[in-house]
């Protein structure tokens, strides 16, 4: 049988992808993907070299968790040599965490597909992340309280940066496609996947959230939560623009440091009018529990320190100067 996937998912896939990276169908772009032998991410390799042949190239990450999985990867590997796909397999050079676990994996992981992409001149890395996925993440990060910026959950274009790896951008052209179709995909070409055990673990909050959306099929629906998340992601751009455009507005040199008036603004605004402006005076990106720190006490009208600036408060005006440097110990 060939390994092609039907016409229609063959289609319907080049769509989502000229829909979201238009670039992405030219000659001269060549697409990295991630495949961890999952059914997800082993249809986007079967529907990408589809659509764009030859010019796709395959990764498996392999963490170090399970023994199993470079025998997995090999197989993905197989797959690959069958599709005419060049594959890596990245063994990660690590100690795997005993605590947050699934976080600095992911962390790692990218980091390792950034220095992959790069040396392979890959313009971009897709991965297998799925409407299912989209409607988990914003149910999680309800339960979590998280902000707009959290609510608007998986992101389908962006750029990713690590320290020590190269920028690495990711899109996501399968977020409008549920799990069970991806599913079909590899299954009606014989194509065997793996299951990772971990997705069964009650200790990850995806695992209960995906647990609790099973639980209810009909409520709530997670087309419905893939939409939310899909509109509140264009609010959050909207108050990112909107950010820029106050900080160019607002913020006046004064001396070593800046003056920005903030009298007026919303407190969303005035949040990520700051942050913009510490991001750009040093190049950190503050935590987030840090910033609703700082920001407690400057509307307290007491000095707050943030990602190495020191931020004043007088009335509706806040004045930012760079944090000095700590002395060295003597000796």
């Amino acid at each position: 049988m060939p390994l092609r996937p039907d016409d229609s998912s063959v289609e319907r896939f080049g769509r989502s992808l000229a829909a979201l990276v238009p670039a992405a169908m030219s000659d001269d772009v060549r697409l990295g993907l991630a495949v961890s032998g999952g059914p997800d991410s082993m249809a986007l390799l079967l529907l990408a070299s589809a659509v764009l042949p030859g010019r796709v190239e395959a990764a498996t990450v392999v963490h170090g968790f399970r023994p199993e999985a470079a025998g997995e990867a090999r197989d993905v590997a197989s797959l690959c040599a069958r599709l005419g796909v060049p594959h890596a397999m990245l063994t990660l050079d690590w100690v795997p965490p005993a605590a947050n676990r699934q976080a600095q994996a992911r962390t790692a992981r990218y980091a390792e597909l950034g220095r992959w992409a790069s040396g392979r001149a890959l313009t971009m890395v897709a991965t297998g992340h799925h409407l299912d996925d989209q409607a988990e993440t914003l149910f999680m990060r309800l339960h979590r309280g998280a902000g707009v910026g959290g609510l608007a959950g998986i992101r389908p274009d962006l750029t990713a940066t690590f320290p020590d790896s190269p920028p690495l951008r990711l899109v996501r052209p399968l977020l409008g496609w549920r799990k069970e179709e991806l599913s079909a995909v590899a299954a009606n070409l014989g194509v065997a996947c793996i299951d990772d055990p971990a997705n069964g673990d009650p200790a990850h909050d995806r695992t209960q959230a995906r647990a609790f959306l099973d639980a209810s099929p009909e409520w709530p629906d997670r087309a419905r939560l893939a939409a939310s998340a899909a509109h509140l992601r264009e609010a959050d751009q909207a108050l990112d623009w909107a950010a820029t455009r106050l900080l160019g507005e607002r913020r006046i040199r004064e001396g070593d440091g800046w003056r920005l008036v903030v009298a007026d603004l919303p407190a969303e605004l005035r949040r990520r009018t700051m942050l913009k402006a510490v991001a750009e005076a040093t190049g950190a990106v503050p935590r987030g529990d840090r910033l609703e720190k700082a920001l407690l006490l400057l509307d307290d009208e007491r000095v707050a320190t943030l990602g190495g600036t020191v931020i004043r408060p007088d009335g509706g005006v806040w004045h930012l100067s760079l944090e000095p440097p700590r002395r060295k110990p003597p000796g």
